[in-house]
C-alpha cells in the first residue's frame, strides 16, 4: 500500500519582513534505489605499469628507439672507419703500397707501359725515403750544433742591442734589458703552457675522435643499413673494376669466390676493358675454371643488386669467347627515360625501300639506332596484352608504306581502329574481333596463298619477272588460331592441325612466300602452343617479343637458341617496359656472339600515324581499299543517313556517325569514319558542307540523293 510522504522544506533565503511559512510538498512514494557497489581502486603501480607497457609497445616509440639505435651505430662506425681511413692514408703515405696497387691493376689490364711507369715512381719513392732515413742518423748532432750557434748569436744580438740602449740612455743597467725581457717572455710562455696543458690532455682525445668521426662521416663510412634514408638513394654507384669483381665474388658461387681470393690481382684479370655503351657500360668477364656461364645468368637479380642496380638494368649475354659473360649495366634510371620521336615523325621527306632499306624501329641499349630489314622476311611480334605489340608492328608497316610498290592486305582482329589509317593504302582492310571477321581473315590469307602460287607459276615461265611485294598482316592472330568455327567443308578455321584452314594457309606462305615476295606478318598475345603453334612461330625469320609471363613463353616467342644466349623477355617489367622488344633476326645488327638484341621501339600515336599515312598516300596513285564488314546484315546506308537526320535541317557529321552506330552497331562500327560518310555522299553527287567552320550534312541534300538514286534504279548498301 503506497503512502504519501510529506517533506518539510525551509526556504533557502530568510524572509525580509515576516517569518516565511513552511512549504509542504507531496512526493509520491518510489521504490528504494539499490546501493551502488563501491569501485575498487586500481593500485597506482598497476596503472603505471600499464602506461609503461603501452608506451614501450607503441609504434612511434619503437620507431624512435630504432632510429636512436641506428644513429648510435652509424656514428660509432663513422668514428671507427674514419680511424681506418686515416690509418690507411698514413700507411700509403709512408710506404709504397699505393704504387704497388697501381702496378697490379695496370698488369691486370694488360697495360705494361703504365706498369713500368708506376714501377719507376716506386723506385724514386724508395730512394727518397732511404735518403730521409740516413739524414735522421746525423740530425741530432746537427740539431745540437745549430741550436748552440743559434743561441749564441741570439744572446750576442740581445747584448749588442742592450749596449746601444745603454749608450742612448746613459744607464749601464740597460745593457741587460733586452736579455731580461726575453727571459720574462719565455717564462710567460711556460706559465701559459702549464695552464693549458692539463685541459689540452683532457680535451685532446675527444678532439681526435671528433676528427676521425668527421672523416668517416664525409666518406659515409658505414653500412647501408645504418645510413639515413636521404643518403641511401636509389642512384647506383659508378661501375669500376673493383665493384664488378666484388659483385661477382658475392654471387654465392663457391668456386668463383675461391678463385677470386686466390688470384694475386684480386680478380682484376677476369675483366676486360669497361666500355661506355649508350646509357650504360659494358664489360666482358672471363670466368675461372669450374664456373659455368649459366650459373651467372641464373643469378641476374643478385648480381644487379650487388651492383646497386635494379634487375632490369643489368643484361647478361654470352659472347663467342669461351667461359665468358658480357655484362651490360645501365646508368641508374636511364631505361625509364623516353628515347625520343621516330624519324618517321621528324623527317617528312623520308621514303622507304623494301629491298635495300631498313625501318627505323627504335634504339638499342647502347643508344644506337635499331633498324630492321624486312626484305623477304616473315615477321612475328608477340607479348602480353597492352604492351605495345600493335604499335611496334604498325611502325614497320608505316615505314614500308612509304615505298609505293608495296601492297598491303591487313586483318585487324582487335577492331578498334588501330589500322584505320591504312584505308586508302591497303587493298584489303578487315577490322573486327568476331568469328565472321576471323573467317574473312582466313580467306584473305588463303587468297594470298593463291597469289603466291600464281607468282610461282609465272616465275617458272619467266625467271626474270619481278613482283611487287605483298605484305599480309594479321594482328591479334591468336583469335584466328583459337576460332572454333567449322566451315561447310567440315574443316575448322582455327586450330593447329593439318585440317585447320588458317594454320595451313600460314604454313604455305612461310614455306614458299618469300621467294616471290609474299610475306606474312603476325602479331599475337601471350604465346602458347594453342594460340601460336610451333611450326608457325618457327617459320618466321624475324621474331620479336615484348614482356611475357614465363621463360617457356620466351622460348616459344624467340626460340631456345636466343634464350640460352641471354634473351629474357620474361624478365622485362609489365607496364613499365612498354615497347621494349627482344629481337632475334638476321635483319637487324646484333653484336657479335649474341643471339638477340633488346630494342626500345619508337611510339607513334594514332594522330601521328595518320599523318604519316597521308604522306604515304601522296606518294601513291591511290588505292581502293576493300573494307570487309559484317556480312550478317545488309542495310541501305543512304536511307539510314536520312533516317538519323530526321526532321533537322542539317546535322554535324560526327553526330550523324554517332546515330548510325546506335542504329546498327554491327554495320556502322569503328570502320565508319568521316571519310567513309563523305565518300558515300559523293557517290550520289552530294557531299558534306561546312557551316560556321564545322562539317555538316544537309537533310535536303540527302533526300535529293535518295530521289536521284531511286530514279536511276540503283541501291547502295552499307558495305
Amino acid at each position: 500500500m503506497s503512502e504519501n510522504v510529506v517533506h518539510l522544506h525551509k526556504p533557502t533565503d530568510p524572509p525580509t519582513h515576516d517569518t516565511a511559512p513552511t512549504m509542504l510538498t507531496v512526493v509520491p512514494d518510489t521504490p528504494p534505489v539499490p546501493p551502488v557497489p563501491p569501485v575498487r581502486a586500481v593500485p597506482l603501480w598497476v596503472r603505471s605499469g600499464r602506461v609503461i607497457k603501452t608506451g614501450v609497445t607503441h609504434d612511434k616509440t619503437r620507431a624512435a628507439a630504432r632510429a636512436a639505435a641506428l644513429a648510435a651505430a652509424r656514428h660509432s662506425l663513422y668514428t671507427l672507419n674514419g680511424g681506418r681511413i686515416v690509418a690507411r692514408r698514413a700507411w700509403d703515405g709512408r710506404t709504397g703500397s699505393r704504387y704497388e696497387r697501381m702496378i697490379r691493376a695496370a698488369e691486370a689490364a694488360g697495360n705494361l707501359e703504365a706498369a713500368e711507369e708506376w714501377e719507376e715512381r716506386l723506385q724514386r719513392f724508395r730512394a727518397a725515403r732511404h735518403h730521409r732515413r740516413m739524414d735522421l742518423l746525423h740530425s741530432p748532432t746537427d740539431a745540437a750544433k745549430s741550436a748552440a750557434v743559434g743561441a749564441g748569436m741570439s744572446i750576442g744580438t740581445l747584448i749588442a742591442l742592450g749596449v746601444v740602449m745603454a749608450i742612448n740612455t746613459g744607464q749601464v743597467g740597460d745593457v741587460i734589458t733586452p736579455l731580461s725581457a726575453t727571459v720574462d717572455f719565455i717564462a710567460l710562455l711556460i706559465r701559459i703552457v702549464r695552464v693549458v696543458w692539463g685541459p689540452a690532455l683532457t680535451i685532446g682525445p675527444f678532439l681526435a675522435l671528433l676528427a676521425l668521426w668527421s672523416v668517416g662521416r664525409k666518406q659515409q663510412a658505414a653500412p647501408a643499413w645504418a645510413l639515413p634514408a636521404n643518403v641511401r638513394s636509389s642512384e647506383g654507384e659508378p661501375i669500376t673494376p673493383s665493384i664488378v669483381v666484388k659483385a661477382l665474388r658475392d654471387l654465392g658461387i663457391s668456386p668463383l669466390k675461391t678463385a677470386i681470393k686466390e688470384m694475386g690481382d684480386a680478380g682484376a684479370s677476369m675483366l676486360g676493358p669497361i666500355r661506355i655503351a649508350g646509357c650504360g657500360v659494358e664489360v666482358d668477364v672471363t670466368l675461372p675454371s669450374g664456373v659455368a656461364t649459366n650459373e651467372v645468368q641464373k643469378r641476374r637479380r643478385k648480381l644487379a643488386e650487388n651492383l646497386t642496380r635494379h634487375e632490369h638494368e643489368v643484361f647478361i649475354t654470352i659472347p663467342e669467347a669461351a667461359r665468358t659473360v658480357r655484362l651490360w649495366i645501365a646508368d641508374s634510371g636511364a631505361l625509364d627515360e623516353p628515347i625520343g620521336p621516330s624519324p618517321l615523325v621528324t623527317d617528312e621527306t623520308m621514303t622507304a625501300n623494301y629491298k635495300t632499306g631498313k625501318a627505323p624501329w627504335g634504339q638499342d641499349l647502347r643508344g644506337d639506332a635499331a633498324e630492321l630489314s624486312v626484305y623477304q622476311r616473315h615477321l612475328l611480334v608477340t607479348g602480353l596484352s597492352n604492351q605495345g605489340k600493335t604499335a611496334a608492328l604498325r611502325t614497320l608497316a608505316l615505314w614500308l608504306a612509304l615505298d609505293r610498290t608495296v601492297q598491303f592486305w591487313i586483318a585487324d582482329l582487335k577492331g578498334i581502329g588501330d589500322w584505320a589509317m591504312f584505308d586508302g593504302i591497303a587493298q584489303i582492310l578487315i577490322e573486327g574481333p568476331s568469328d565472321d571477321h576471323v573467317i574473312q581473315a582466313t580467306e584473305m590469307v588463303e587468297d594470298a596463298v593463291e597469289e603466291m602460287n600464281r607468282r610461282i607459276e609465272e616465275r617458272r615461265q619467266d625467271p626474270t619477272v619481278v613482283f611487287e611485294p605483298l605484305i599480309v598482316v594479321v594482328d591479334e592472330a591468336q583469335l584466328a588460331f583459337m576460332c572454333p568455327v567449322v566451315g561447310e567443308d567440315k574443316r575448322p578455321y582455327g586450330g593447329a592441325k593439318a585440317t585447320s584452314r588458317y594454320f595451313m594457309a600460314v604454313r604455305k606462305l612461310h614455306n614458299q612466300g618469300r621467294a616471290v615476295d609474299v610475306l606474312m606478318w603476325q602479331g599475337t598475345q601471350d604465346p602458347t602452343d594453342q594460340n601460336l603453334p610451333k611450326l608457325v612461330r618457327e617459320g618466321a625469320h624475324t621474331r620479336a617479343s615484348l614482356v611475357v609471363g614465363t621463360e617457356s613463353q620466351s622460348r616459344m616467342a624467340l626460340g631456345d637458341k636466343a634464350v640460352n644466349g641471354g634473351a629474357a623477355p620474361h624478365l622485362l617489367r609489365q607496364g613499365l617496359d612498354k615497347g621494349t622488344l627482344v629481337v632475334a633476326s638476321d635483319g637487324i645488327t646484333i653484336p657479335a656472339g649474341q643471339a638477340s638484341i633488346t630494342v626500345r621501339t619508337h611510339f607513334i600515336d594514332d594522330e601521328l600515324a595518320a599523318e604519316i599515312a597521308e604522306r604515304a598516300k601522296m606518294l601513291r596513285d591511290g588505292a581502293t581499299t576493300l573494307r570487309v564488314v559484317d556480312r550478317s546484315e545488309e542495310r541501305d546506308a543512304l536511307a539510314d543517313v536520312a533516317a538519323v537526320i530526321g526532321e533537322a535541317a542539317r546535322l554535324r557529321t560526327n553526330e550523324v556517325l554517332k546515330r548510325l552506330h546506335s542504329l546498327a552497331p554491327k554495320v556502322y562500327g569503328d570502320q565508319w569514319t568521316n571519310d567513309r560518310l563523305k565518300s558515300l555522299l559523293e557517290e550520289h553527287g552530294e557531299e558534306p558542307k561546312k557551316s560556321h567552320g564545322v562539317m555538316v550534312v544537309h537533310r535536303d541534300h540527302v533526300l535529293r540523293a535518295l530521289a536521284n538514286r531511286d530514279t536511276d534504279g540503283s541501291a547502295s548498301a552499307a558495305e
